[in-house]
């Protein structure tokens, strides 16, 4: 067992016989096992296949090019508006996960079968930017500098967020609100508690960060 993934498991308390299993399962597939962004990742060929991740309510898998499988089982969810190409399968027991096993094979298998294959990724410039936000754009000259200053993820995060009220003035409010975050060079998701040495990307370990001063 990879090092890394295995420290990881240990140290899971809510759902680490649940994440053991899903580990089987990918294995079952013969995948190769790494450790990147800090959750056991399987990888074919050296493509990322799939990631097995843990949050508070579930634990499941993340399909690096989910939006390519078929999905007859309506499993997968796309967990942000923004994510163009990952899809999440989300359990919340490991019954579950018993019950699905063949399934789950089933779409890891896909997966790897479709690794290799490209996606034509979604350009910002294909996304609308809402009347709203231009009309603010020409008032504010530096508010639109600092918009397209943003990394291009950041931006469609914005748009997307934006665009979605069907009120004008709905979308006029949540712009202004997020006028100073974009100021400052931050994402819409992007954590402003000010303990980040790396902004604005936070680092998640803002125990660690009070503990130390």
């Amino acid at each position: 067992m990879n090092e890394d993934v295995k420290k990881y498991l240990d140290r899971q308390k809510t759902w680490q016989k649940a994440l053991i299993k899903l580990r089987d399962l990918i294995l079952d597939c013969e995948l190769d096992e790494t450790f990147k962004w800090k959750h056991p990742c399987y990888t074919y060929n050296k493509n990322n296949v799939v990631l097995i991740h843990e949050f508070k309510d579930y634990c499941g898998l993340s399909f690096f090019k989910g939006v390519l499988l078929e999905d007859p089982e309506k499993l997968l969810i796309q967990q942000t508006e923004n994510m163009q190409t990952a899809r999440q399968m989300r359990f919340t027991s490991l019954e579950d996960i018993t019950a699905l096993e063949p399934v789950i094979k089933q779409y890891v298998k896909e997966a790897i079968a479709k690794s290799g294959q490209k996606i034509e990724m979604k350009k910002t410039s294909d996304y609308t930017v809402p009347a709203e936000l231009e009309a603010i754009f020409k008032d504010h000259a530096d508010f639109k500098k600092a918009f397209y200053k943003l990394t291009p993820g950041r931006q469609r995060g914005y748009l997307l967020h934006f665009d979605k009220p069907k009120q004008s003035k709905t979308k006029t409010t949540r712009i202004e609100k997020n006028m100073a975050r974009i100021l400052d060079g931050y994402g819409l998701t992007d954590c402003t508690c000010g303990l980040s040495k790396r902004k604005p990307t936070c680092d998640g370990s803002h125990k660690q960060l009070k503990n130390s001063k």
